[in-house]
């Protein structure tokens, strides 16, 4: 036989055994909303590109607001299709899926990212520069801060319409987040949703050098955690010999079909699983922002510009804590006693350090950090519940909670002077005696979060506080309950400060808004008012989405 031959013979008995590889199966309609977000914000990264600079800052708003009304749309059709309840299950090779929790959370970040976008889109605050209109983000972002670059780029009337591509990409990136079914898809989500983040915080128009900082932080931080959490990743990997979460469930319950003898070798290996949930579940609290993994936060919502503060304040809490309780109660409930402890731990330092640490803050964007931080602790009560109730009332604060924070940033976005936002607490004094409505309407939000009575602060902490005491852990509510009587101290000290103090002479201004500001403000009053009166609705429909798909 020639050496061809023998070379033929070799290569047509090595390609007899290959099957036929089967295409991925793609459930298109089921993954509407996120494909439609993704779909957007290619078009936006286009509009950049070959739209005249003229018409970018409309085409953007035009192309951003369209994608995120149609994605909820498709949320809205998926849910009344049964995709909440009857039909649940999982999509695109078992990478994503669609549940009630899944759908309710992509919901509500898609409405604080509606809601988010009339902040980012606002430009009436800032006077005109040159007699161009500006928003709150830099002229041109490569620019050094305060260079002759920069000075003629404002002159020129540049604007940096690259945000509202940017803030598609992160929703894209939130959406997938807590309907990620396997810790692949989950990382990468992670990733998608971070880097943008992680550049809009840079883009401050005003006090640029503090908000490059604040970005160099959270990347610096960020990195760190994506590291974590990969680690997590892989350690579980090397557990379970699998990414999926119900295979990595059956194999922590020991209820796995089959046991190969890789498996049984390292089934048996507790520390991988142990430091493997740790690592990952620290990835995840860093996201929350969860003592001791917090000190990213008050830096980054005080460097940011303010629309991009509010955004993240509550969009990425969102998708956060559903990928937290996703991973607790899909992967993990089969370790629920190593992981509770923990958790009580992480949750009641929360909420103290939280509540006791805002009390000294002077700057208001740190106080709405560390209110932030605290609020993460109340959450973390209802995780802890690991009952279907806990689910419910982690969904329902997380929707309540989410409008509320956009609603306060934007009303901060409003107070300013000739420097631009005036953050300090001094600057507010008698701000109630100078602009009533204002000073009003952040009361409204303050409240709320301090959980009073027709707030929809209080629904949402009562559903929370009512959820972990049947979950048995009563000394938690009593610790939560505590640490609102404290952080309800420094929101009504702010009250105080604006209605019963003498208004300054060279106090700030309070700035008139175009429509877009004012809207954003109007839902988050809305909904805290709604949620707070008539809750039982809302309630109602998160009880109907509290059940994961394993």
């Amino acid at each position: 036989m020639s050496a061809t031959a023998a070379v033929h013979s070799l290569w047509t008995t090595a390609a007899d055994p290959i099957v036929k590889i089967d295409a991925p199966k793609i459930e298109y309609g089921q993954l509407a909303p996120t494909l439609i977000v993704v779909g957007a914000a290619l078009v936006g990264v286009l509009v950049e590109a070959f739209v005249p600079r003229k018409s970018r800052y409309y085409a953007q708003m035009f192309v951003s607001v369209v994608a995120l009304v149609a994605a909820f749309a498709a949320v809205v059709a998926l849910a009344a299709d049964g995709y909440a309840t009857t039909k649940a299950g999982i999509a695109a090779m078992g990478a994503i899926a669609v549940d009630g929790p899944a759908l309710f959370l992509q919901g509500t970040i898609l409405l604080t990212a509606l809601v988010g976008l009339f902040t980012f889109a606002e430009r009436r605050l800032d006077p005109e520069a040159h007699g161009n209109r500006v928003d709150s983000f830099a002229a041109q972002a490569a620019a050094v801060p305060g260079s002759d670059s920069e000075k003629r780029a404002v002159k020129a009337g540049f604007t940096t319409t690259e945000v509202f591509p940017l803030l598609l990409f992160a929703v894209a990136g939130m959406l997938v987040f807590p309907a990620a079914n396997d810790l692949l898809t989950l990382f990468v989500a992670l990733e998608v949703l971070s880097l943008p983040l992680y550049l809009l915080c840079a883009l401050a128009r005003r006090k640029r050098l503090m908000s490059q900082e604040a970005a160099v932080k959270y990347f610096l931080l960020g990195a760190f955690a994506s590291a974590f959490t990969l680690f997590g990743i892989a350690l579980l990997y090397g557990y379970a010999g699998s990414m999926s979460y119900a295979t990595i469930a059956q194999v922590v319950d020991g209820t796995v079909p089959e046991i190969t003898p890789a498996l049984a070798d390292t089934m048996g290996n507790d520390a991988l699983l142990l430091i493997g949930a740790a690592l990952l579940v620290m990835g995840l609290l860093f996201k929350v922002g969860a003592v001791p993994f917090h000190m990213w936060t008050p830096d980054v919502y005080q460097g940011a510009p303010t629309p991009v503060t509010g955004f993240m304040a509550a969009a990425t809490k969102v998708a956060a804590f559903g990928a937290l309780l996703r991973l607790l109660y899909v992967v993990l409930p089969g370790l629920r006693w190593d992981w509770r402890p923990v958790m009580w731990g992480v949750a009641i330092v929360t909420m103290l350090a939280g509540a006791i640490v805002a009390i000294t803050q002077t700057d208001i964007k740190r106080l709405l950090a560390y209110s932030s931080i605290a609020h993460a602790g109340f959450i973390l009560a209802g995780v802890i519940a690991a009952t279907p109730s806990g689910i419910s009332s982690v969904l329902f604060y997380l929707a309540a909670y989410s409008f509320v924070t956009i609603g306060a940033f934007a009303v901060v976005t409003l107070v300013r002077d000739a420097g631009g936002e005036a953050t300090h607490l001094s600057r507010w004094a008698g701000l109630g005696r100078r602009s009533p409505l204002v000073a009003a309407v952040f009361a409204v939000f303050l409240l709320a979060f301090a959980g009073i009575p027709l707030t929809s602060g209080f629904a949402g902490k009562f559903a929370v506080f009512k959820a972990a005491a049947e979950g048995g852990a009563v000394p938690l509510v009593v610790v939560g309950v505590i640490s609102s009587a404290v952080a309800a101290f420094f929101y009504i000290r702010v009250i105080v400060l604006m209605f019963f103090s003498e208004p300054r002479p060279e106090g700030p201004t309070v700035a008139v808004p175009s429509p877009l500001t004012m809207t954003a403000i109007a839902v988050g009053v809305a909904v805290t008012v709604v949620l707070g009166v008539a809750p039982q609705y809302f309630l109602d429909l998160a009880g109907d989405a509290g059940v994961f798909v394993r």
